[in-house]
C-alpha cells in the first residue's frame, strides 16, 4: 500500500509481542491470530518454546555485536489475570510483569522510561496516554548494535545525486568500499550481503536493476523467493556504494494484522481472550516504532512493540559496481538461524 514511501519494521518484534499475547487467546481468536502468524499446526506449548529457544540462539550474536530483546508487561491494578498466562510470558518470554496504577499521570512515563532504557535511548514513546478501558500492555523492545567486519573509511565517502521514483533527485553521503562480498545478481536486482563483527549477522541490500522499481521487487517477496535467493549468494571482489542515512519510522499495525486474518482480535463482539482474564477483552492497537543508522562503522537499530489490550464489555572473477543510489530495500539478518531482525524499502534516505 505504500510502494513510494519507506517502510522500516522488525517483523521479530511484532511476532514476539503477538505470540505473548497469543497466550491469552482462545477459541476462533486464537485460530485467526494462529493464521496471521503462520503458527497452525503447533501447540502453544510448542510455540513457546521455540520463543525462548529463538531468543537464546540470538543472544550471544558474535564479536563486535550487541543485540538484546525485551519484553514486559504493563498491567491495571485491580484486574484479575490468568496465573497461566502471566507464568507463560515470565518463563518463555522472560517477560518483566509490573502491577501499574493506570489512574497515575506517571504511569504512560513509566511505561516508555522502560522503552527508552531498552533501546538505548532511540525509542522514546510507545504509550501516549491511557484510557479508562485500558488494561494490559505488552510490551517488546529490540536494540541491535554492530559493526561492519570490514569498516568504510570515511574519506571514500562523497556526496553523489539518490534518485527518487519520481525521477527527481536529492544529494546524499554515498559511504563507498572495494573488497569481497557475498554478492548475488539476477536480471531484476543486485543484492549484496554487509557483515557484521564475525559474519553472524548482515545487512542484505537489495537494489532493483534500473529497468525495473522497487514496486516490482516488493511483488517478488515472498517466502520462498527469500529462501532461494539466500542460498545464491557467492563471494565476489567489487564496489559497493550506500548512502549514510538515520531513520525513524512508526505504524499502526491494527489495519495489517486484519487484512492477515487476524480482525476478530480487534472486535469487541467476537474477540475470546478467555486464557486472559475471566474479563472481556480485546486487542485496541499493535503501535511499533523503529530506529536505524548506518554510517562507517555499522549499524544501529532499535524496534519496540506494544500490544493494547482493553476491556469489551563459488567465486566470480569479474569485479562487480554496485552504486545504490535510488530506492532499495534492506533487512537485517541472522545467518545462523535464518531470523529476519528488521527489514524495509529505503525510498526517502535523510
Amino acid at each position: 500500500q505504500n510502494q513510494d514511501q519507506t517502510v522500516f519494521v522488525s517483523p521479530s518484534s511484532v511476532a514476539i509481542a503477538l505470540a505473548m499475547t497469543y497466550n491469552g487467546a482462545s477459541g476462533n481468536t486464537q485460530q485467526a491470530m494462529a493464521k496471521a502468524l503462520e503458527l497452525q499446526g503447533m501447540s502453544l506449548a510448542e510455540v513457546n518454546q521455540a520463543n525462548a529457544a529463538l531468543r537464546s540462539a540470538l543472544e550471544n550474536p558474535g564479536k563486535n555485536v550487541q543485540l538484546s530483546i525485551a519484553n514486559s508487561l504493563w498491567a491495571r491494578q485491580g484486574v484479575e489475570f490468568k496465573p497461566d498466562f502471566l507464568q507463560n510470558n515470565q518463563q518463555f518470554y522472560s517477560a518483566e510483569i509490573t502491577d501499574l496504577d493506570f489512574g497515575s499521570p506517571q504511569a504512560a512515563t513509566q511505561i516508555n522510561d522502560w522503552v527508552r532504557q531498552k533501546t538505548q535511548g532511540k525509542i522514546r514513546q510507545i504509550v501516549d496516554q491511557l484510557k479508562p478501558d485500558d488494561v494490559l500492555f505488552l510490551v517488546n523492545a529490540i536494540y541491535f548494535k554492530g559493526d561492519w567486519t570490514n569498516e568504510f573509511d570515511k574519506r571514500e565517502t562523497t556526496n553523489k545525486p539518490f534518485y527518487r521514483t519520481n525521477g527527481t533527485s536529492k544529494t546524499l553521503p554515498l559511504m563507498s568500499r572495494t573488497g569481497d562480498y557475498r554478492y548475488y545478481e539476477t536480471e531484476q536486482f543486485q543484492a549484496v550481503s554487509l557483515p557484521y563483527g564475525d559474519r553472524r549477522m548482515s545487512l542484505y541490500v537489495f537494489l532493483p536493476k534500473s529497468k525495473s522499481t522497487l514496486a516490482k521487487f516488493t511483488k517478488a517477496l515472498t517466502p520462498e523467493n527469500w529462501q532461494t535467493w539466500m542460498q545464491q549468494f557467492r563471494m565476489r571482489s567489487g564496489t559497493v556504494q550506500i548512502p549514510r542515512f538515520t531513520l525513524e519510522y512508526d505504524v499502526e499495525l491494527k489495519n495489517t494484522l486484519s487484512a492477515l486474518g487476524m480482525d476478530i482480535a480487534f472486535d469487541p463482539r467476537r474477540a475470546s481472550f478467555d486464557r486472559l482474564s475471566t474479563t472481556p477483552m480485546k486487542i485496541d492497537q499493535v503501535k511499533h516504532k523503529t530506529f536505524i543508522e548506518v554510517n562507517e562503522k555499522g549499524t544501529e537499530a532499535a524496534a519496540v512493540t506494544s500490544v493494547g489490550i482493553v476491556t469489551t464489555s563459488v567465486r566470480v572473477d569479474t569485479p562487480f559496481k554496485m552504486t545504490v543510489d535510488r530506492p532499495f530495500f534492506c533487512a537485517i539478518r541472522d545467518n545462523r538461524t535464518g531470523t529476519l531482525l528488521f527489514l524495509g524499502t529505503i525510498v526517502e534516505p535523510k
